[in-house]
């Protein structure tokens, strides 16, 4: 029978990235939590690490082993919370990441139908880079990342965009900016000074071809990775910038600016992207569900301006 104690070591060993680290946090010798890991490998009669030297990586046993490991634990502390606060029986767990490209106002738009389910939904986000976020997923720490990209097939888990739908593109910028670039839209933005998403946003390639195809390229006097810090910019009058329309209405309002023309040629796809070829998280079903209506404008949902939407849109 499996020691779990072990198992518990195994698993803080995998996660935190080696033995020296591991046996820090759960104040235990290096030698001690290794020959209890050594234990675990004999009693089932296979190596869980590669060890190289001082580096320790999974073997094939360890991958198979891990996300078993992560659900035994993830299952215990739930019961723990269960048991502390009997109260919150029932309630359903929805852990997301949303890649740092995708406007934190989408993101509520498209997460808010979990809340609103009959079953009391805890949503845990986190905000990081795709490849670090595929990996979460890989390791069953998350139970979708909503990107502005379908899964890459580079990235070596095996996962399943799901497309929520998406979205045009609308030029933005001051009063004044969006008047000039009105005239004769879009000629007129080679007079005008473009603010640009940063290279890992899904729009940022087609944007560029678009630019070239226009001769607009040497007018981009900015490239941002941090979206709300482009529409800083945008706000401040250093030039125009593209949002999704989904959010037009509160980018206007919140910085000031107005439409100065639409871009139909590039639309901005979203993906909830999922261990799961079929959804079957009640939480992630309603996101699914409702996301079509929400990204074309015809949810009849709350306004997020009145619920506390992000400050960021």
């Amino acid at each position: 029978m499996i020691n779990y104690k072990q198992l518990y070591y195994f698993w803080q060993v995998a996660k935190l990235g080696g033995i020296t680290r591991a046996a820090e946090q759960l104040h235990l010798t290096p030698q001690t939590l290794s020959g209890q890991i050594g234990e675990l490998e004999r009693t089932l009669g296979t190596p869980l690490f590669i060890r190289t030297g001082r580096r320790m990586e999974l073997s094939a046993a360890g991958q198979l082993a891990l996300p078993h490991a992560e659900q035994i634990f993830m299952l215990g502390n739930e019961l723990e919370a269960l048991l502390h606060n009997p109260g919150r029986q029932g309630e359903l767990t929805l852990r997301v990441g949303l890649t740092d490209a995708v406007p934190k106002s989408i993101a509520y738009r498209l997460l808010a139908p979990a809340l609103q389910l009959s079953q009391p939904v805890r949503l845990l986000c986190q905000e990081e880079k795709p490849e670090k976020l595929f990996a979460e997923l890989a390791l069953h720490h998350l139970d979708l990342v909503i990107s502005d990209r379908p899964l890459p097939a580079t990235v070596g888990v095996k996962g399943y965009s799901h497309r929520l739908g998406c979205s045009p593109l609308i030029w933005v910028g001051t009063p004044t900016l969006a008047e000039r670039a009105r005239h004769d839209f879009p000629h007129s933005l080679r007079e005008l000074p473009l603010l640009l998403p940063g290279a890992n946003a899904a729009q940022s390639a087609p944007l560029a071809r678009w630019l070239q195809e226009q001769k607009l390229a040497t007018h981009v006097v900015g490239e941002f990775d941090d979206s709300a810090l482009m529409k800083s910019f945008g706000e401040a009058g250093v030039g125009l910038f593209p949002v999704p329309e989904v959010i037009l209405e509160e980018v206007c309002r919140h910085y000031g600016v107005e439409p100065a023309g639409r871009l139909d040629e590039i639309q901005v796809s979203y993906y909830a992207i999922s261990l799961e070829r079929r959804l079957t998280h009640p939480a992630v079903l309603a996101v699914s569900q409702t996301a079509h209506q929400l990204l074309s404008g015809k949810a009849e949902t709350t306004n997020a301006s009145t619920t506390g939407s992000p400050a960021d849109p």
